[in-house]
């Protein structure tokens, strides 16, 4: 079953908890598919009155922000034992290249690394943790954590959901046509972002220049 056919299952109130609780999961530092779960429940408040999409922005920036914040704090606790251990349990997505990554994108972008992590899956699950490790000052990374979170979670949220509603708009008066051209919108804005996160993380992982004599 699909993640927006399950989520028409459940009542608003267990629409906003899962959505919450995944997000917070994933910005702890637990790979799960936030923002699988936050854009099928935003599609899915556009044509669910009953979900409403402000409260679900609402709940997926809190998830958000907590979620960082107690990664914050278990990675500052832990230190690299923890990136290490993690490491072992999870070589796909913590593995010793995706680590260095992460740390050359903290030590280049510093908070904006936490704030333009939200956009970029490898980061999503890192940035907290990741940043209690190193140490970044909390004040700078609960900026950076709030402001990315509120900007990431609600403003999918909005842009999901008003595509929703103009597609389905569309949907009555052009029928098959309006379908296409939903599609096509969404598919060229899913493509263009992923490509430019790629992009990203392959400047990231470009290796520096070696001074002559070394």
């Amino acid at each position: 079953m699909h993640v927006q056919e399950w989520l028409d299952t459940v009542p608003a109130a267990a629409v906003y908890a899962v959505v919450g609780l995944v997000i917070g999961l994933e910005s702890l530092g637990i790979p799960l598919p936030g923002e699988i779960i936050l854009v099928s429940a935003a599609l899915l408040s556009s044509q669910h009155g009953g979900i409403n999409p402000v409260i679900l922005g609402t709940v997926a920036s809190a998830g958000a922000v907590i979620g960082d914040s107690i990664g914050y704090a278990i990675g500052r606790k832990g230190g690299r034992p923890l990136l290490a251990w993690l490491g072992k349990r999870f070589p796909k997505h913590f593995g010793e290249a995706h680590i260095a990554t992460a740390e050359r994108s903290f030590e280049k972008w510093g908070m904006w690394a936490v704030f333009f992590g939200r956009f970029i899956a490898l980061l999503r699950i890192f940035a907290g943790p990741l940043a209690g490790v190193l140490h970044m000052p909390y004040w700078k990374f609960l900026i950076a954590n709030v402001l990315g979170g509120i900007v990431w979670a609600g403003g999918t949220t909005a842009v999901i959901y008003y595509v929703g509603v103009v597609a389905e708009s569309w949907l009555k008066r052009f029928s098959w046509l309006g379908l296409v051209l939903a599609v096509l919108i969404g598919l060229t804005s899913f493509l263009v972002i992923r490509r430019k996160a790629r992009k990203a993380q392959a400047a990231q992982q470009e290796p520096e220049p070696v001074p002559a004599g070394e």
